[in-house]
């Protein structure tokens, strides 16, 4: 089951197909195929051609460096991407893009919009961010990293955790506690921070499958400009929501497009490793690819919601729940496939390890192995699936709030 783009999409899809195909090598056999420590370069060399092109950002405002289309041509590009087999994004353009930016267009003045956004697009300048703290990662109202405002700016003291790419960032996002008498929703503000400065320590976080794209970042005195507050002075906790949203389920509509190419290459697997006709592989991966067309489904819902210019809101937490649960479940029958090859790391590890590795990957058990390790920090990361759970039993079900703390 395709989307069914409007005559004008579906003519932009096919003129993105063929500078795709001016711009790829000849027999190209997918970025998941290429070693992985040619797969950085590659994925820089495409998002340079893409951006030079006009294909980052096409929903953006003309005036910010898009190309001021809508929503259904960004989901054209995302599933030409992966019918061609590339990568839809790096990890920093989720970060910069995906959620700072789009958030920067919700409640950035115009100075910020034109001073944050073209950079993000070029990916001259690289964005991470900063919610989580040791003591304040699902009751994110509670962080304590605070900024005071002095006459140079702000001076901002604390420490964040799990920093996807801090190491790789030129600045950070960060919600701070800037009113400490004020009740713990309302004295919260989304401060923009440059990293490079003597005041910001980065340590890196090894995580089991052996990569350490994650960070602890301490803050000692580090300094931002008061223009860098995003939405308002305490006004950080509606900006921050609005911000997850986005994470949540801004991409909803492109999801499916790799969980659908990841199935495929699941049932490859199961070929290669004559599982086929078990009847309980069978009916576990039917089972998969029914959960894969309701996810295109939701996609789609909230491709329409945008298209109208609507909020995702809640469903945000519907999709991040969905996908997630959805691919412990899948990677689990990855290994049952596997069998007793699921002890042994053999071949290539994932290039994208968040999430369905890179359309093309090869069937070796180091890809699968290492995403079923990876698929368990997705019921956590993004908001946990109990919070997720929660929101959705209060906002969309109507069920009681639980009981606060006084």
């Amino acid at each position: 089951m395709n989307p069914v783009f409007s005559t004008p999409v579906q003519e932009f899809q096919r003129e993105f197909a063929e500078f795709l195909r001016q711009v790829l090598p000849a027999g190209w056999a997918g970025s998941g195929a290429l070693p992985h420590d040619e797969f950085p370069a590659f994925a820089a060399d495409l998002r340079r051609a893409l951006y030079e092109g006009g294909y980052l950002g096409v929903d953006w405002p003309t005036e910010y460096g898009g190309r001021g289309l809508t929503p259904e041509h960004q989901v054209a590009v995302a599933e030409q991407l992966t019918r061609m087999k590339l990568p839809q994004t790096s990890l920093s353009d989720v970060f910069g893009m995906q959620m700072f930016g789009s958030t920067v267009l919700a409640f950035g003045t115009e100075e910020q919009k034109h001073r944050f956004l073209p950079g993000i697009l070029s990916g001259e300048v690289k964005w991470c961010q900063g919610y989580s703290e040791p003591q304040s990662g699902s009751d994110l109202a509670s962080v304590s990293t605070a900024a005071v405002r002095g006459a140079d700016g702000w001076h901002i003291d604390g420490q964040k955790i799990w920093t996807g790419t801090a190491h790789l960032a030129d600045w950070i996002f960060a919600l701070v506690r800037t009113d400490p008498e004020a009740p713990k929703h309302r004295g919260l503000t989304l401060l923009a921070c440059p990293l490079r400065q003597p005041g910001i320590e980065i340590r890196q976080i090894r995580q089991m499958w052996g990569e350490a794209e994650f960070n602890e970042v301490f803050f000692t005195d580090a300094v931002t400009a008061d223009d860098n507050v995003i939405g308002g002075v305490n006004n950080g906790w509606r900006v921050a929501t609005a911000l997850l949203e986005h994470e949540r389920g801004g991409a909803a509509a492109v999801l499916a497009v790799r969980f659908e190419e990841e199935l495929d290459r699941l049932c490859e697997l199961a070929r290669e490793h004559r599982r086929d006709q078990d009847s309980d592989i069978r009916q576990r991966i039917a089972w998969c690819r029914a959960r894969v067309l309701a996810m295109k489904l939701l996609g789609y819902k909230a491709l329409t919601r945008s298209l109208r210019g609507q909020p995702i809101g809640a469903e945000a937490a519907m999709t991040k729940l969905y996908w997630s649960e959805y691919h412990v479940v899948l990677t689990d029958l990855a290994m049952d496939i596997l069998g007793d090859e699921a002890l042994v790391l053999r071949g290539r590890r994932p290039a994208l390890a968040d999430g369905p590795d890179a359309p093309g990957a090869p069937t070796d058990s180091a890809g699968w192995i290492t995403t079923f390790l990876t698929s368990r920090s997705s019921r956590i990361y993004a908001g946990t699936n109990q919070i997720q759970r929660t929101l959705l039993a209060e906002s969309i079900l109507g069920m009681p709030r639980e009981p606060r703390p006084a």
